[in-house]
C-alpha cells in the first residue's frame, strides 16, 4: 500500500485477479488535468470532490484511502460512519500552491472492506470553495473504468502528477489482512510511493475521478503489507513487483443524496454496509 508517511502503516491485504476488459475505444482529446482541487493530508493525499448530481450548496468531501484514518486503519470487516473528525486538509490550485485550509467536521464513510476509501464533510461548501478561490471539486465519474484508458495519479502530498494508462483490473487484490475487489492495476510508468495514498485517479478524456490511489507491490512478496497480491477468481494468485493499485469509486455516488448525504439504504448503493 502507499502508505502514509510518518506512520509505521501496515498494508491492505486481499487477493486479486486481473480482469481483461475490452480495449479502450477511441477517446476524444485528453483534457487538462492539474492541481486544482486536491489537498494535501498531514500523511496522504486527497481531493475535494462532487457526484454528478450534487449541488453546488451541498458540504464539501474530501476523499482519501479507509487506510489515511486519521484514527488508525479500520479492520477487516468495518465499516465507520458519522464519526467527528476535526482534521485539516491544505487545498491546492492548478499549480500546488496551497490557498487554504479546508477543516472537516465528519468522516462521513470509512473502510477498508472491499474498497480503501474515506470521505470527510467539509465545514464549508462548494460554492464557498468556487467563489473565494475559483477552485472547482473533482466530479467523481458514476461509470466503471474501461483497461486501457489513460489517467493520471495527482499527488496532493508531494505535488507530482503520475501519468500511465489502466492495465486492466484485478478480481481480489489481497494485502495482510485486507481485501479489496474489482481493483484497478497501472502500467508500469505510474510508480507512485509513500504519500500518493488517497490520490485521485483521473480519466484523461474526462477529467473526472474513476479511482483512488492506495497500494503497490515494493518487494516482490506475496500477499504481505506493502506487498499486495492478486487473485484471481480460480484462487491463482500472481505477484506483480513494481505494479501499483487504485480502488474504483464508481459506486459511491449512488451512496449519497444531492445535499451530499450518505445513504447507505439506497437500492443501488453497494458500498459495504456497518
Amino acid at each position: 500500500m502507499n502508505k502514509p508517511l510518518l506512520a509505521a502503516l501496515s498494508v491492505l491485504a486481499i487477493a486479486g485477479t486481473g480482469v481483461a476488459p475490452a480495449v479502450a475505444a477511441p477517446r476524444a482529446a485528453a483534457v487538462t488535468v492539474d492541481f486544482a482541487g486536491t489537498v494535501s493530508l498531514s500523511n496522504c493525499s486527497g481531493s475535494v470532490i462532487r457526484f454528478p448530481n450534487s449541488t453546488d450548496t451541498a458540504p464539501a468531501l474530501v476523499m482519501t484511502n479507509g487506510h489515511c484514518l486519521e484514527t488508525g486503519f479500520p479492520d477487516p470487516g468495518e465499516v465507520i460512519t458519522g464519526q467527528s473528525s476535526s482534521r485539516t486538509f491544505g487545498l491546492l490550485n492548478s499549480a500546488g500552491t496551497k490557498v487554504a485550509t479546508l477543516r472537516a467536521n465528519q468522516v462521513v464513510y470509512s473502510t477498508m472492506t472491499d474498497t480503501d476509501v474515506t470521505i470527510y464533510r467539509t465545514t464549508t461548501t462548494y460554492a464557498a470553495i468556487k467563489s473565494a478561490y475559483n477552485i472547482s471539486p473533482l466530479t467523481v465519474s458514476a461509470t466503471h473504468p474501461t483497461a486501457g484508458s489513460a489517467i493520471k495519479v495527482v499527488s496532493g502530498y508531494w505535488k507530482t502528477i503520475y501519468s500511465c494508462n489502466i492495465d486492466g483490473f484485478v478480481y481480489r487484490l489481497k494485502e495482510g489482512d485486507w481485501t479489496w475487489k474489482d481493483s484497478v492495476r497501472y502500467t508500469s510508468a505510474c510508480n507512485t510511493i509513500g504519500g500518493t495514498s488517497g490520490s485521485p485517479v483521473i480519466d484523461t478524456s474526462t477529467g473526472q475521478v474513476v479511482a483512488v490511489n492506495n497500494t503497490g507491490n515494493e518487494d516482490g512478496e506475496t500477499c504481505t503489507e506493502n506487498n499486495p497480491c492478486e487473485v484471481d477468481a480460480n484462487g491463482t494468485v500472481t505477484v506483480r513487483e513494481g505494479i501499483n493499485y487504485a480502488e474504483e469509486t464508481y459506486n459511491i455516488p449512488a451512496c449519497f443524496t444531492s445535499a451530499n448525504v450518505l445513504n447507505l439504504s439506497a437500492s443501488t448503493c453497494t458500498l459495504p454496509k456497518p
